[in-house]
């Protein structure tokens, strides 16, 4: 077993990493057929759809104050289980 040099840092392990990769890995090309078949399946909605979406202010709102709710209900959790860990301790 080699012991390894302490004249490396990690950053000079990871570029000679890199450019082992870089010239053992060769380019992949997929092929059309899969390309195609992809890009009929995704499709982007209009402009106009898209700006329906915005205009309905009802929704968005909804959601804004789902997603908030969501998050200090994590953070109000996440505080409990820190204060019943924190009291055992």
């Amino acid at each position: 077993m080699s012991k390894r040099s302490s004249t490396r840092n990690p950053e000079e392990d990871v570029q000679f990493l890199e450019a082992h990769l870089a010239g053992t890995l060769k380019p992949l090309a997929p092929p059309r057929e899969i390309v195609q078949r992809l890009s009929r399946r995704i499709q982007l909605p209009n402009r106009e759809k898209i700006t329906a979406s915005f205009s309905d202010w009802n929704r968005m709102f909804l959601i804004f104050a789902g997603v908030l709710s969501g998050a200090l209900l994590l953070i109000t959790i996440a505080r409990a289980f820190y204060y019943l860990a924190g009291r055992r301790g």
